[in-house]
């Protein structure tokens, strides 16, 4: 059976999409610590970071670094954090969260309720930041 983010990938459940190429998919979470958490995904389902191949993670960990730069220009952070949990869906995945304190990165904190339009505006942020981006 596909996982969550498998069918979220297929079009099948909605989502906020950020950007994707034939390996990668990134998406807003929608229970974010912050505005602009996203998570970045292999299309390939793997269940755990780590057992993705050395090729995939490194290619994931540049596709990741884009959408965080696209991240830390159009939201307000003093840094995008990164955290690899992988205990919630079985499909290998990287958060994004603007952070500027430790605790901004803390799973246990009640998460933010944004409604439709909030999510749009950020993710619309978010790629027109990560369209100006420049190959390198």
């Amino acid at each position: 059976m596909a996982t969550l983010f498998t069918r979220i990938i297929k079009g099948e459940i909605p989502c906020y999409k950020i950007a994707e190429d034939e390996k990668y998919f990134a998406f807003l979470d929608i229970h974010p610590l912050a505005k602009g958490h996203t998570l970045v995904v292999p299309r390939e389902e793997t269940d755990y970071l780590f057992d993705v191949s050395d090729d995939s993670l490194a290619g994931m960990a540049v596709f990741a670094k884009k959408i965080a730069l696209a991240i830390g220009k159009s939201v307000p952070c003093k840094r995008v954090g990164v955290a690899v949990l992988g205990l919630e869906i079985p499909h290998a995945h990287i958060h994004l969260i603007p952070v500027n304190n430790l605790d901004d990165i803390n799973f246990a904190r009640p998460k933010l309720k944004l409604t439709p339009e909030e999510f749009e505006a950020v993710a619309e942020k978010i790629r027109a930041a990560l369209s100006f981006q420049v190959s390198g």
